[in-house]
């Protein structure tokens, strides 16, 4: 997951990098920090630096906060992403020189005329401030988190067209203009002995029914939107295909 961004920055052992290590996770954090992002000063690295200490998680979750990393400690591997993300930047202007007339592999050859008008063939989704826009994104509607980026953005877009364009808050705001029932007509199926306790029951279970109904509504909606993801096939533009 991380291989190619560790390799950019020459970290000594890129394939075999484990994050649920705790004893190596902790010794790259140390590594990235003095060697690639250097936020703190050097005398400022102590805490984070003694990484058999129990007060470790809290320096840093510290750091975390420094950097301005938007997720939290118990997300680690977007945690490690995000920092490898941000030491690749660093590290690209350090050496702005060097890299500036560089062509990436495969774009050598492009052929300009050949690109695709579809907006996210160009997306780079393993950019850490795509994917912590996504987050925020989801968290802010309440979408439920998934494992793919794209599946969440393409979520995120269904619920925007659907609940939050122009026609869909002004149909919301309007107004139902309810009808006329008559209570003798809907049987309440049981009796309290008191007549105004009786309607006011049989009112209640009308509220009941209607509530139901726009439970379903939504419920039917919550399908369709999930449908629709599905039915869409991933699309590898790398491979060149569509399809899994």
């Amino acid at each position: 997951m991380f291989r190619r961004k560790l390799t950019a920055l020459d970290y000594h052992n890129p394939a075999g990098f484990n994050c649920r290590d705790e004893t190596e996770f902790r010794n790259f954090i140390v590594w990235l920090e003095d060697q690639k992002i250097r936020h703190y000063k050097i005398e400022d690295r102590g805490n984070l630096r003694n990484i058999h200490s129990d007060e470790w998680p809290k320096s840093f979750e510290k750091y975390l906060k420094d950097v301005n990393c938007p997720f939290k400690l118990e997300e680690r591997q977007e945690t490690v992403d995000w920092l490898l993300g941000l030491a690749v930047r660093l590290e690209y202007g350090d050496n702005a020189e060097k890299y500036k007339d560089s062509t990436p592999d495969g774009a050598k050859n492009t052929d300009n005329t050949g690109k695709s008008a579809e907006p996210l063939i160009n997306l780079d989704v393993n950019n850490p401030d795509f994917k912590a826009g996504v987050m925020a994104l989801a968290n802010l509607l309440q979408i439920q988190r998934h494992d793919d980026y794209l599946v969440m953005l393409k979520a995120i877009r269904i619920l925007v067209q659907e609940r939050l364009t122009q026609d869909a808050v002004a149909k919301a705001n309007q107004s139902k203009e309810g009808l006329p029932v008559a209570l003798e007509k809907h049987i309440l199926g049981f009796d309290t002995g008191d007549a105004v306790i009786n309607e006011a029951a049989q009112i209640l279970r009308l509220l009941h029914i209607e509530e139901l109904r726009e439970l379903q509504t939504k419920i039917n909606e919550a399908i369709v939107a999930v449908q629709a993801i599905i039915a869409d096939p991933k699309t590898d533009h790398r491979l060149g295909k569509v399809g899994r």
